[in-house]
């Protein structure tokens, strides 16, 4: 990411001085993968913002692949009482974990970064709460469950006060 960075802010800096404009561009990136969530105190270093991929990191936390499993054993998983709910709709308290795990480290390696969660899990409202609890200061979903995430995300800070 330190490399990466670097990349970025010369190209911002020059497309700032040829167009003539200033340009606050922030830089970050996705946590998706649990090394990351566990190692986010050294990435922090170097980000503005973190943004959770839960999908992702679901994924890799379970060690399955999404597609496979949500067509063949998560139904399997849901009927056998082995799962209490589709971890790729409503976040896994495991998973959840890592997440949180990742905001609090990577508030340690920088005390102002933004932390938010992108994909299903945004739209979720169990989720949402669940977010907020942790302390995310976004949530990012589709389109079409933009109104739900902002009741859940309303109801959720209601509920802390």
């Amino acid at each position: 990411l330190e490399k990466l960075r670097a990349v970025a802010k010369k190209i911002i800096a020059e497309v700032a001085a040829e167009e003539g404009v200033e340009l606050d561009i922030e830089v970050g990136t996705m946590i998706e993968l649990p090394r990351a969530a566990v190692t986010a105190d050294e990435i922090a270093t170097q980000a503005d913002f973190f943004s959770f991929g839960t999908n992702d990191l679901t994924q890799t936390t379970f060690g399955f692949s999404r597609d496979d499993v949500e067509a063949e054993f998560v139904p399997q998983y849901l009927q056998e009482h082995l799962l209490p709910y589709n971890p790729f709709a409503t976040i896994d308290p495991g998973v959840a974990k890592l997440v949180e795990m990742g905001v609090k480290l990577g508030h340690e390696g920088n005390p102002d970064l933004v932390c938010g969660v992108c994909g299903e899990h945004g739209g979720d409202p169990d989720s949402i709460h669940t977010f907020n609890k942790i302390g995310l200061d976004y949530v990012s979903c589709s389109p079409y469950r933009v109104p739900v995430a902002r009741l859940a995300a309303a109801q959720a800070a209601l509920e802390e006060e």
